[in-house]
C-alpha cells in the first residue's frame, strides 16, 4: 500500500512535473515564436515604411529633376535669358507663377559669374545668394557645365526646408565652345501640406518634417550637397506585431487552451501581415517601376519587362522593340503650358497601348517619348502603320484641337539578348527617322551602326585635318559679265583624305553637326584673305555657314581676324544662304549689321532654290544676289526658263541689287544673263576652281596680255 501511494505520488509528482515542464516548453517556445514574430513584423514594416519614405524622396527628386529639365534645355528659353530681356522673361515664365504653383515656389536665374540675374520667391524679387548663402553658390556652379542631368539638394533656410533643383540654362545642342552658362533653379518647399500628401500616398501616419531626428521614430535625412542633413522625414513605427502580442497577451495567461488559439491567431495574424506587406512592396515596386503620369512603364520597368521576354525567347512568337518619339510636342507646352502637355501625353499613351493587338507593353521613357513592344506574327510595317494612325486624328484636350506626330524606331530581337541593346537599336532607327524627314517608320538594320561608325570615323579624320589644317581653299575666279575681265574670287573649302577628295557637301555638314564648323570657317577665311592679300584689284567672297553667323560672337572673330592680317574689309563679301533668315533672323541681322557697319559686304547665296522673299531682301540689305545654276539650267531646258531668269534678275536690280550668276558653262548661258542685266559670272565657263597660285599665274597672264 505505502508503495503503492508511493508510486502513485511519484507518478503524480513526475506527471504533475512533466506537465508544467511541458507547458513551460510550450509556453517558452510560443513565447519565444510569438516574440520573434512580434519583431520580425514590427522590422518588415518598418523597412517597407523606410523603402516607402526612399521612394517618395525619389519621387520628389524625379519630378524638379524633370520640370528643371523641361525648362533648362530650351532653345528658346536660352535665346531669351541671353537677351536684353532676360529679367523680363524670367517674371513672365516663372517668376510669376511661382506665387501660387504646384511645382515651385521659387525660381532663381543666375548668370556663368554666378550672380543674381532674375530671382521671384512666391512672385516677388529676392537674392538667392544671400538668402541661401555659399551652398546655393556652390550648387550653381556645379551646374553651370552644361550636362543632362539636373542637380538636386535640399537646403534649410528661416526655420523651412526646401528642395532646390539648378540645371545649365542650355539649348538642345550646347555650344562645346561655352563652358559656362546661366543657371536655371527651381525651389519648393517642403511644407506641411507636402508631408501629409506624401503620408497619404506611401502610407507613412503621422509623418512629419523634423530638424533633428526623432529617437522614438523613424528617421529619414535629407541631405545637403555634401551629405550632411538639413532635414528630417519622422514617423511613428506602426509596430503591428506589438499591436498584435498586446492584444492576445491576457489570454496567454488564461490557459494552454487558449495558448494553442493564441498560436493559431499569430499565425493567422502574421499570414495576414505578411500578405499585406507584400501588397505594399507591390505597389511600391509598381511605382518603382512605371511612370506616375501615364501609368505606363518606365524605362527601368521596360528592360525589365524586355528582359523577361527575352528569357522566354521559343516559348513566344517574335518580339519587336518600337521607339515614339512625338513630333511638335514642345510648340504645345509653350502655347498652353504644361497641364496641356501632360494631359496630351496621357490621351497618347492610352491610345499607343491599344493601337494594336500584338502590342504587349507599353512604356514612357521620357519627356515625350514613348516604347510598344510587340509579341507576334503580324508585320512590323502594320505596326508601324498602326501607330502612325493614331496620329492621323488631332487629339482634343480641355476643349482643344491639337495635333502632334510621330516619328518610329524599330528593333527586332534577331540575334539581341541584352534589352539595352535592343533598346540602342531601336534608338538608332529611330534618331535615323527624325534625321530623314520624321512622322515615318524606320527598322533598324545594320548598315545604321555602320553609317554610325562610318560619321564617327569621318568625324575624327575631319577633326584632325581642322587640326593640322589640311583643308586648304581654292578660288574660282568672278568675272566681269560685259568684259570677262576678273572682279574677284570666291573661297571654296577641299580636303583631300589622302588620295580620295571629300565633297564639300559631306564635310561641311558634318563639321556643323558635330561644333567644328567655327573652327573650320575661321580657318578657311584666314587662309583665304592671307591668299587675296597677294591678289589687291580683286575681291574676295568667302561663304559663311548659318551657325557661324548665328554664333553671337561671329562678328567679332571677323573683325579681330581682318584687323590681325591687315586685309581691306571692303574687298571682303560674306555669302549666306536663306536658312540664316529663316532659322534665327534676330541674331543674322545683329551680325549682318556689325558687319556691314565695318564695310563687309553681304550676298545672298543660291537665290531662286528656296523661299527667300522681297521683303528679306530689303530687310537684311544685301550687297549682292546670286542666282541659282538651277535658274541658269532652266533657261536652256525651258521655254519660260529666260523669263524667269529676267524676272529674277529685274527683281534684283529694282531693288538695286547687283546680280551675280553661278554655275555658267557655255557662251549661250553667259550671253543670256548678260543681256538680262546680270553684271557678274562665275562658273567653268569662267574658270575652275583653282590653287593660289593658279590664280596669281592667270592674273599675271592677263596683265601681260593687257
Amino acid at each position: 500500500m505505502p508503495y503503492t501511494k508511493l508510486t502513485k505520488t511519484r507518478s503524480i509528482i513526475v506527471t504533475t512535473c512533466f506537465v508544467v515542464f511541458l507547458a513551460s516548453l510550450i509556453g517558452g517556445v510560443g513565447a519565444h515564436v510569438i516574440s520573434t514574430m512580434t519583431r520580425s513584423a514590427d522590422a518588415m514594416d518598418d523597412e517597407r515604411a523606410e523603402r516607402a519614405a526612399q521612394s517618395a524622396v525619389m519621387s520628389m527628386k524625379q519630378r524638379m529633376a524633370a520640370t528643371v529639365r523641361d525648362n533648362a534645355v530650351w532653345d528658346e528659353g536660352y535665346k531669351a535669358i541671353t537677351s536684353d530681356d532676360a529679367q523680363t522673361y524670367t517674371y513672365e515664365t516663372w517668376g510669376r507663377t511661382s506665387d501660387n504653383y504646384l511645382l515651385y515656389d521659387a525660381v532663381a536665374l543666375t548668370g556663368p559669374d554666378g550672380a543674381n540675374t532674375a530671382s521671384y520667391w512666391k512672385g516677388q524679387p529676392f537674392d538667392p545668394r544671400n538668402d541661401l548663402g555659399p551652398r546655393f553658390l556652390d550648387q550653381v556652379k556645379k551646374a553651370s557645365n552644361p550636362s543632362s542631368k539636373p542637380i538636386i539638394n535640399f537646403f534649410s533656410y528661416g526655420g523651412q526646408v526646401m528642395m532646390v533643383g539648378s540645371q545649365a540654362m542650355q539649348p538642345f545642342e550646347p555650344d562645346p565652345e561655352i563652358q559656362t552658362y546661366s543657371v536655371l533653379s527651381f525651389l519648393k518647399i517642403i511644407t506641411a501640406e507636402t508631408t501629409d500628401v506624401i503620408a497619404e500616398e506611401y502610407l507613412l501616419d503621422g509623418l512629419k518634417l523634423n530638424s533633428q531626428p526623432d529617437p522614438t521614430t523613424l528617421n529619414l535625412p535629407l541631405p545637403d550637397e555634401t551629405g550632411k542633413p538639413v532635414a528630417y522625414l519622422s514617423w511613428p513605427s506602426k509596430a503591428p506585431g506589438t499591436l498584435v502580442y498586446k492584444s492576445v497577451y491576457p489570454y496567454i495567461l488564461g490557459c494552454i487552451f487558449l495558448l494553442a488559439l493564441f498560436v493559431a491567431a499569430v499565425v493567422v495574424a502574421g499570414g495576414a501581415e505578411a500578405r499585406r506587406l507584400r501588397k505594399l512592396a507591390a505597389a511600391s515596386r509598381f511605382q518603382a517601376t512605371h511612370d506616375s503620369l501615364s501609368g505606363l512603364y518606365n524605362r527601368l520597368g521596360l528592360a525589365e519587362k524586355l528582359d523577361r521576354l527575352l528569357g522566354l525567347r521559343g516559348k513566344r512568337q517574335r518580339l519587336t522593340l518600337y521607339m515614339i518619339d512625338l513630333d511638335g510636342f514642345k510648340p504645345v507646352n509653350d502655347a498652353w503650358g504644361h497641364a496641356v502637355g501632360d494631359h496630351l501625353l496621357m490621351q497618347v499613351g492610352d491610345a499607343l497601348a491599344t493601337c494594336h493587338s500584338d502590342v504587349v507593353a507599353a512604356a514612357r521613357i521620357g519627356g515625350d517619348e514613348f516604347a510598344l513592344v510587340q509579341v507576334g506574327s503580324t508585320d512590323p510595317a502594320k505596326i508601324g502603320q498602326a501607330i502612325l494612325n493614331v496620329f492621323r486624328k488631332p487629339f482634343i484636350v480641355d476643349g482643344r484641337t491639337i495635333e502632334v506626330g510621330a516619328t518610329i524606331g524599330s528593333a527586332a530581337e534577331d540575334d539581341v539578348q541584352d534589352p539595352h541593346e535592343l533598346l540602342r537599336r531601336a534608338d538608332m532607327a529611330l534618331y535615323e527617322g527624325k534625321e530623314s524627314g520624321r512622322s515615318r517608320w524606320v527598322a533598324y538594320a545594320p548598315h545604321l551602326d555602320r553609317e554610325r561608325q562610318r560619321l564617327a570615323r569621318l568625324e575624327g579624320e575631319l577633326r584632325n585635318a581642322i587640326f593640322n589644317g589640311d583643308i586648304e581653299p581654292f578660288f574660282q575666279p568672278l568675272a566681269c559679265a560685259r568684259t570677262g575681265e576678273f572682279k574677284g574670287v570666291e573661297a571654296l573649302a577641299r580636303w583631300r583624305r589622302g588620295d580620295t577628295p571629300v565633297g564639300p557637301d559631306v564635310f561641311i555638314p558634318l563639321a556643323e553637326k558635330s561644333g567644328l564648323i567655327d573652327m573650320l570657317g575661321l580657318q578657311m577665311l584666314r587662309k583665304s584673305v592671307r591668299a587675296a592679300k597677294s591678289w589687291p584689284g580683286l575681291s574676295l567672297s568667302v561663304n559663311v555657314s548659318p551657325i557661324q553667323l548665328c554664333n553671337p560672337g561671329f562678328a567679332g572673330d571677323v573683325l579681330e581676324l581682318l584687323a590681325a592680317e591687315r586685309f581691306d574689309p571692303k574687298r571682303l563679301t560674306l555669302e549666306i544662304t536663306e536658312n540664316v533668315l529663316i532659322s534665327n533672323p534676330e541674331q543674322a541681322k545683329r551680325a549682318i549689321d556689325a558687319l556691314k557697319l565695318n564695310g563687309i559686304r553681304f550676298s545672298l547665296d543660291d537665290f531662286g532654290c528656296g523661299y527667300a522673299s522681297i521683303g528679306a531682301l530689303r530687310q537684311f540689305g544685301f550687297d549682292r544676289m546670286k542666282i541659282d545654276r538651277s535658274l541658269v539650267l532652266a533657261a536652256d531646258r525651258e521655254s519660260s526658263g529666260i523669263d524667269v531668269l529676267k524676272a529674277t534678275i529685274s527683281l534684283a536690280a529694282a531693288l538695286g541689287i547687283p546680280v551675280t550668276a553661278e554655275g555658267i558653262e557655255t557662251g549661250r548661258q553667259a550671253e543670256v544673263l548678260r543681256d538680262a542685266g546680270c553684271d557678274q559670272l562665275q562658273g567653268y565657263l569662267v574658270g575652275r576652281p583653282m590653287a593660289p597660285a593658279d590664280i596669281s599665274q592667270a592674273i599675271a597672264k592677263a596683265a601681260d596680255a593687257a
